[in-house]
């Protein structure tokens, strides 16, 4: 039994396994709780030693089949709101399995011209679908980090060519830091992707106007006139705590004045291109030099799965380009090859759900979910605003509701712990799930509403369980 030569003849089984237990698991999503605490102790079937001769492949998988039906953490589900998770649409998920079935090499073409062309086919769609130029290059990426990663390491790039440098060749070694400017909204992803590539996570330079982080156009005008070369600006579309946006058009204007890099962070606010109602939101991103977001937020495929835009399909060659190996395509290769344009080299073909989904529902399809989600936010919001012990903390704007628990004759000085109570209790509780965050100071839920599963009733359980939990405050 140990070497998989000799189970061979199981492959099929175990795949038929897995697909006899996805039924029944999808069509429990929508009454089970988002996780199930009582569950935990399965995770132990987990554990032990490493066996010495195996257990098998299809008592391997029974387990794990086992264990994860009952005590994972069910975000695939409609009640899932914590952080900005979305889910997997059948067509996303369905092409999801075909990607581990065929498990195609996806960054060279040598490799796997299917898996090149499917890539190429979605990064045409994708900018398509959010009104980006068609010339602008791309890759797929396994998150927004790492599409935050290579917008800003071709920014790095540039930056350096402008001083005279290539900094892909030879570093940073001798060179000023590099200026970053950004407001209030900056996610801890962009700075992730800045301490990566060398220009220090805090080396970013923050102008908000307000508490809440609305950037101050006017300070970064000021700060760009006297910055002596170019610089780097990052505008957020959508911000987590409230799902408000950086104005992509301003930055936009700012940067062509000043000769500054913009990079967009669109992780999921992006996607507010999708809808003529909500595209105001992100105008003027079709401005920008580089553009970065998620496709297992919105977009509703399978983790792990991001996009990078860049407006100079050559920066990206020069960034990330041939290493001049001799069994890896030349730089000459008439064939793209993803591998030259993004941070990876060894890559599955993460084109295939999304492919998958966005060929099964099209532009108006996605549109329509969009704004479902944004009717379903208002929703809540008004839900928040109608009740008597409940306070909405910032305008709804897209898919993300921030508000807090304030009832009456509680002093302020008390609202904090009360709701991070809430919050904890609320997890506890596993019947949705809906993280805390710090807004303005104040300890607040923050629900983003981004599941294709997620309907009315949804939200409306969403409101009935935080106001009964904080019913039984201590």
């Amino acid at each position: 039994m140990s070497d998989p030569l000799n189970e061979r003849d199981q492959a099929a089984a175990a795949l038929e396994m897995v697909a006899g237990a996805a039924g029944p698991y999808l069509e429990s999503l929508g009454g089970r709780p988002v996780h199930d605490h009582g569950a935990d102790d399965l995770l132990d079937l987990l554990d032990g030693p490493l066996p010495e001769d195996g257990e098998g492949t299809l008592d391997s998988v029974e387990r794990l089949l086992h264990v994860g039906t009952e005590a994972a953490t069910h975000s695939s589900g409609p009640r899932f709101f914590h952080f900005v998770v979305g889910g997997s649409t059948p067509a996303a998920q369905a092409g999801d399995w075909v990607t581990s079935l065929l498990d195609q090499a996806g960054g060279l073409w040598l490799t796997s011209p299917f898996a090149t062309r499917a890539e190429t086919v979605v990064l045409r769609w994708l900018k398509d679908l959010f009104g980006l130029p068609r010339s602008y290059g791309g890759v797929l990426t396994p998150s927004a980090t790492f599409a935050n990663l290579t917008g800003l390491a071709c920014a790095r790039q540039w930056w350096g060519e402008r001083h005279g440098a290539d900094v892909t060749a030879d570093g940073l070694a001798g060179l000023p830091r590099m200026p970053v400017l950004a407001g209030g909204y900056i996610h801890p992803s962009s700075r992730k992707a800045l301490l990566t590539l060398g220009c220090g996570r805090d080396g970013v330079r923050v102008f908000a106007r307000d508490e809440a982080g609305r950037v101050d156009l006017e300070a970064m005008d000021r700060e760009l006139g006297r910055i002596d070369g170019p610089a780097v600006i990052v505008g957020n579309a959508g911000e987590v705590n409230t799902g408000d946006f950086d104005p992509i058009d301003d930055l936009a204007d700012l940067a062509g004045r000043h000769g500054a890099w913009l990079h967009v962070d669109g992780a999921f606010g992006l996607f507010a291109a999708a809808s003529p109602r909500l595209s105001h939101l992100v105008r003027g991103v079709e401005r920008a030099h580089s553009v970065a977001a998620d496709g297992h937020k919105w977009l509703n495929v399978p983790y792990e799965s991001g996009f990078a835009f860049v407006r100079d399909p050559e920066l990206m060659g020069r960034t990330f380009g041939p290493w001049g190996a001799a069994y890896l395509p030349a730089e000459d290769d008439p064939h793209v090859n993803y591998n030259c344009l993004g941070p990876e080299s060894s890559r599955r073909a993460r084109a295939l759900p999304i492919w998958a989904t966005l060929r099964a529902y099209g532009r108006q399809g996605h549109r329509e979910m969009v704004e479902r989600h944004h009717d379903l936010a208002l929703r809540l919001g008004a839900t928040v605003e109608e009740a008597p012990d409940l306070e909405l903390l910032a305008p709804v704007r897209l898919c993300v509701v921030c508000f807090r628990y304030r009832p009456p004759g509680v002093p302020e000085e008390e609202l904090n712990a009360l709701n991070a109570w809430i919050g904890r209790e609320l997890l506890a509780d596993g019947r949705v799930y809906a993280g805390t965050t710090t807004y303005r100071g104040m300890t607040a839920l923050r629900p983003a509403i981004l599941n294709w599963r997620t309907t009315e009733a949804d939200i409306d359980l969403l409101a009935s369980v935080v106001r009964e939990i904080a019913a039984r405050r201590p």
